[in-house]
Formats: structure tokens, C-alpha cells, sequence
């Protein structure tokens, strides 16, 4: 089986994002989705909590906020050739680790897909 990461600000996971608007209609499952874990808390807190931010090719409109992510940083964490953007607009709050990760790449790295470069959150 393999190890969950500790969650560090940066790191990009796969995990079941549950869109605000989705909650607000009675569902409680989303979308098997890339996201950016933003925050932690403490490592002696217990259940541990993470806020996690969307990432998708939806670019944002309306009242939605989001920050492209540019191509070199794209590939360098493994996402695919498509415009993407990290909503910051609207985030979920859930406990580490849960239910929600997904394995990547035949559960050899469970739910880590790699790290943004701490300059693209400033």
C-alpha cells in the first residue's frame, strides 16, 4: 500500500472536490479533480484539517476567481496541455487524510501528484 504525503502548502493531489453550488444542491460527492492543498493544521491536532482549492479547465467567469497556471508549470507537475486555472474563489475544508484521495498512477504515489513552486502561490 502506498504512503500518504504530509500535507504541505503546494501540494497537488487528486481528490473528490465538492463544488459549493453542487452542495447547495443536495450533493455529496464530486469530481475526481486535481487540487491545491493551501493550509494545514497542526500536526498535533487530531483530526487533522486541510483547505483544498480546485484546479480545472473551466477558465472562471462571474464571480469566480482564478489564477491560470502558466504551461511550464503545468508540465512540471504533471498536469496535461490544456489551460487550467486554480480557483481560489471557493474551497473545501476536509480532515487528513480522508476518504476523498484518490491513487495516482496505480496507487505507486497515493494521491501525490507533485507540488507547485512556492513562488506561484505568492
Amino acid at each position: 500500500m502506498a504512503s500518504i504525503p504530509e500535507p504541505r502548502s503546494g501540494l497537488v493531489v487528486r481528490y473528490d472536490y465538492l463544488w459549493s453550488r453542487e452542495a447547495l444542491a443536495g450533493r455529496d460527492q464530486g469530481k475526481d479533480r486535481p487540487t491545491c492543498l493551501v493550509a494545514a493544521s497542526d500536526s498535533l491536532t487530531n483530526p487533522r484539517y486541510v483547505v483544498l482549492l480546485p484546479i480545472t479547465h473551466t477558465p472562471p467567469s462571474g464571480e469566480t476567481i482564478g489564477i491560470e497556471i502558466p504551461p511550464k508549470v503545468k508540465q512540471a507537475i504533471g498536469l496535461d496541455d490544456e489551460p487550467s486555472w486554480v480557483i481560489v474563489s471557493e474551497y473545501n475544508i476536509d480532515e487528513w487524510p480522508n476518504g476523498g484521495l484518490s491513487p495516482v498512477r496505480a496507487a505507486t504515489e497515493y494521491s501525490l501528484m507533485a507540488s507547485f513552486h512556492p513562488d506561484f502561490l505568492q
